[in-house]
Formats: C-alpha cells, structure tokens, sequence
C-alpha cells in the first residue's frame, strides 16, 4: 500500500519526498559536469583577466628592469616549453599525417587545402586594403615622429626579388639538422667593380648567403611530407618506420596535454608582464589609435563574418559551434603571439573537442601554421596604405594590386612568431617603393594588433581542417556507398549463378550421370591408354 501511495504521490508523509533529493542534485551534477568538461578554458580565460589585473597592480610599483626580467619569467617558461615541442610536432604529424593518406587523397586534400589558404588570404588582404583606405589611419598622423615614442629604428634594404627567392630556398634546405635552428637569409656585400671616369673607385651591392637564427619551419614542414609520401611507397618495408612516427607523435601530443595545464598560469605572468612593460600608452593610443583600430576591425570582420561564413557554406555546418570548442587555443594564441606555439594545444582541442579526423589535423594544422596567415595580411595591407599616406603618397591601382599581391605572397614566408610580420611588410613597402624607416610605428603598437592577428590566423587553420574533414567523410560515406552498391550486385550475380547451376542440374540428369561414370573409371582410361 505504501509502494502505491508513493508512486502516486498520494502520501504526504516524509516516504512521499523520496524522489526528489536526485532531482535536486541533477542541476548540480549538471554544473560538475561543465566544470570538469570545460575547466581548462575556465582557467585560461580567468588566466588572462587575472594577468591584466595582476599586470596593472604591478605597473604602479615601478619596477627596474631586472624586476620586469624576474616577473616575466613565468611567461617566458610557458613560451619555452610551447617551442620545444614544435619541432617533433611538426616532423613527427606530418610524416604520420602524410603517410596515413593514400596519394590520390593526398592530393586531392591538398588541393583544397592550397586553393582554401590562397583565397582566404585573398580576401583577408583585400578587406586591409579597403579598410585603410575607408578609415584613412595614416591622416592626421603625419606630424607623428619616431623619436617622440623613443623607438628603435627598424630598416630592411633587402630587395624583394631576393625576399622571394630565400623563400624558395628555405623549402629545400641544404643542412636538415642546421634547418631545426636557422633559416637562410640573404645579405649584401659591397664590392670594387672598376673606376669611373673621374678615377673614383665604384662599387657594386652583391648579394651572398647567410644564416639567422629561427628554425626553418618551411624547410622542414615540406620534408617531412614528402618524407611520409615516401615512406607509404616504400610499402611494408615502410611501415615500421611510419609506426614509429606515430608513436613518437602520440607521445608528444600526451606532452602537449601536460603542457597545457600550464598554460593558465603561464599566460597570466605573460599579460600580466606586457602590461608592465608598457610605455607611453596614451601617446600611441591617441597617435595611432586609428591604425590600431583599422586592423582589429579588420580581424573582427575577417575572422567573425569571412571566415565562418566560408565554413558554413562548404559543411552546411554551424561556424561558431566548431568554434566554442577552440578557446583554449584562441586564448592561448592571443597571449603568446604565435602561430607555431598555438599549434600544440590547436591540435588537441580540434582532435577532442570537434571530433576531426587526426589524419587530417596532423596534415594541415602544421601547414596551416606555417603557410596560412590571413590575420597578417590585413594588417599588413593596413600598414602598407598606412605608411603611403603618412608619407602623402597616392598609390595609383597598379600599386594597390602589388599590395595586394605581395601581402598574399609573403605572408607565406611571414615567421609564427611575435613580431613576425614586421618583417615582411618590409617586403611589401620595397615592391610598391616607399620607405621602410616608418617601420618602428608598426612595432610600437605591434604587441596590440599581433593578438588579434594570432587569433584570426589559428582560426583559419582550424576552420580548414574542419572543412577538409567534411569532404574527406563526404568522400569515404560515397567509397563506402559505391563499395554496398558492388557487393549487393556481386551477390545478385552469385544468387542468379547459383539458380542455374541447381536448375542444370535438375533437368539434365545426363550429364551428372555421365560425369559420375568418368570420375569412377580412372583405371579403365589408364589401361585404355
């Protein structure tokens, strides 16, 4: 009676309030269950606005300098452990990558992905240039001096046809080990060729070869895939090898996961140890806010509309849901600055959060790091018009489209590292013939604009992956489809061969009779013969 009373909610005694104390905690399962789900964004978030706070706290201190060394160094162990692991990352998913996909695949995937990097960095520098010439950052700004911020003059006298063929050359490295540390950079010599008229000796600006220090990423990233390209011809013979880049890559992603518990406390001394750092930040803000504005606009517009809006017409998939399961590595890269250290934690949150296939993030997110740089290009663009106009010079639609151009090609070869654009906008102001002395502006508010520019660069990698994965499920469901449609007709066929066999046999009686006489006689044909 009281089992009835109770499952009718008839007795209103203490027996009748059983039911509810686990309808009370389902809520608060529900909160454990995001906490334990989502607690390494949590943490990261709450790292960066902890970093801000810690940071302006610190600043009202005035710190030495060797102070600021001490209270960066959090920051700068995270930076070091994130570099270290990009080199077997790198190496080790790309040989993996490229070794677990057929050729055929291989190419395919690798077309899309090359047509997808091209036309997003395309539109990425076509938005800067709109943008600039829109917002106009560089009016108004003209009486702006360097020397009024106390910058360091920042020149490039590298030509831009040399620029592009150190490019070449660093995709085939002369020295593999060498190419884990330094890259090739062309530099300048100026040597006798002759006396003039009036007896003064001339000389001439020679090109010659040099090393710098910063790996070689695309050396190595084109290696390794025709490395693994090689590896699956090779067959069995091969595949001891491909299993030990597989292991040795495992291993490193078990590494990336200890890393990025890290992270949260590593990214709050970096913020926190930027914003200390920091300068004369009214003056840069009222001088050139607009610029800084145009580019994070730029990325906003890029990275918020562009980009999700390309995704979701190849996937017919929600953007932003694929998106919320990147933070961490968002937040990561807006704190570090750098394509390449965001790689780790990017390849783990696609892999885990999105549910991409790890043959094709191990593919194309070290490609992507390397070769795909949307963000840059729009602040690249931003700064180029930026400088014409601080110089008041009208680019004409020839130069406009060499902007556009160069941007897209140099932001190729643009280093995954802070700062690392800097350099190539070095390229595009000496191809379009402006100078290169206002380039310490741009480093000046470099620390703001490189966030946002490393955010919307892992982003695209990230939605790239998302896409090749679309179509590579699309290509397997119909390989799967065509196989079910091959089987179904084969077993027709041997439905329709067996039929007949069975109908042959009941209606002609002769011919088993005749055969089961020869197989009975072997004697009799011997002696026959």
């Amino acid at each position: 009676m009281e089992k009835s009373e109770i499952n009718g909610h008839a007795g209103s005694g203490s027996r009748g309030q059983i039911p509810e104390p686990p309808a009370r905690r389902r809520p608060r399962a529900r909160v454990m269950e995001f906490l334990r789900k989502n607690l390494l964004v949590i943490l990261t978030v709450s790292g960066v606005l902890v970093g801000v706070g810690l940071g302006t706290a610190v600043r009202s201190m005035d710190l030495t300098k060797a102070q600021m060394t001490y209270f960066a160094f959090p920051g700068e162990m995270l930076l070091r452990m994130l570099k270290m692991i990009i080199l077997p990352l790198v190496v080790c998913s790309l040989v993996s990558g490229a070794a677990s996909l057929d050729t055929r695949s291989l190419g395919k995937l690798g077309g899309i992905a090359v047509a997808y990097f091209l036309v997003t960095t395309l539109i990425a520098s076509g938005i800067g240039v709109a943008l600039a010439f829109i917002i106009k950052p560089g009016q108004g700004a003209g009486a702006l001096n360097t020397n009024h911020l106390s910058l360091e003059s920042v020149s490039s006298d590298k030509e831009t046809a040399d620029s592009f063929l150190d490019l070449a050359r660093n995709l085939f490295p002369a020295n593999l080990v060498a190419a884990a540390f330094r890259s090739y950079a062309t530099d300048y010599k100026m040597v006798p060729a002759g006396n003039s008229s009036n007896g003064t000796l001339l000389y001439q600006k020679v090109p010659v070869g040099s090393e710098t220090d910063g790996m070689n990423i695309l050396g190595l990233v084109l290696f390794a895939m025709v490395f693994g390209v090689a590896l699956r011809k090779l067959g069995e013979e091969g595949e001891e090898l491909i299993r030990f880049f597989n292991a040795f890559n495992e291993a490193t992603m078990v590494l990336v996961s200890w890393i990025m518990w890290y992270i949260p406390f590593g990214i709050m001394f970096l913020v926190g140890s930027k914003i200390v750092e920091m300068e004369d930040v009214v003056l840069l803000v009222t001088s050139l806010g607009k610029y800084i504005f145009a580019s994070i606009l730029g990325h906003v517009i890029h990275g918020g509309i562009i980009l999700p809006l390309i995704y979701f017409a190849l996937t017919r998939k929600n953007p932003y849901s694929f998106l919320s399961g990147l933070i961490t590595p968002f937040t990561t890269a807006f704190a570090t600055c750098s394509s390449s250290a965001t790689l780790p934690s990017m390849i783990k949150c696609v892999e885990e959060n999105n549910g991409v296939d790890k043959r094709i993030s191990r593919f194309i997110l070290p490609i992507g790091a390397t070769v795909n740089m949307d963000g840059a290009a729009i602040f690249q663009c931003i700064a180029a018009v930026f400088i014409a106009q601080l110089n008041n010079t009208e680019l004409n639609a020839g130069q406009i489209f060499t902007i556009l151009v160069t941007a897209t090609a140099s932001s190729v070869g643009a280093a995954g590292i802070p700062a690392g654009g800097i350099i190539t906008i070095a390229i595009i102001l000496e191809a379009i013939g402006l100078p290169t002395n206002d380039l310490s502006l741009m480093l000046a508010v470099d620390w703001i604009v490189d966030r946002t520019t490393t955010v919307v660069n892992v982003e695209g990698d990230a939605l790239g992956a998302g896409i090749l994965h679309h179509f590579n499920q699309q290509e397997m469901k119909r390989q799967q489809e065509q196989r079910q449609q091959r089987d179904e007709e084969l077993a027709e066929v041997r439905v329709e061969a067996v039929a007949n066999v069975q109908a042959e046999e009941e209606t002609s009686p002769l011919v088993t009779h005749q055969t089961k006489a020869v197989e009975g006689m072997p004697e009799a044909i011997e002696s026959v013969l």
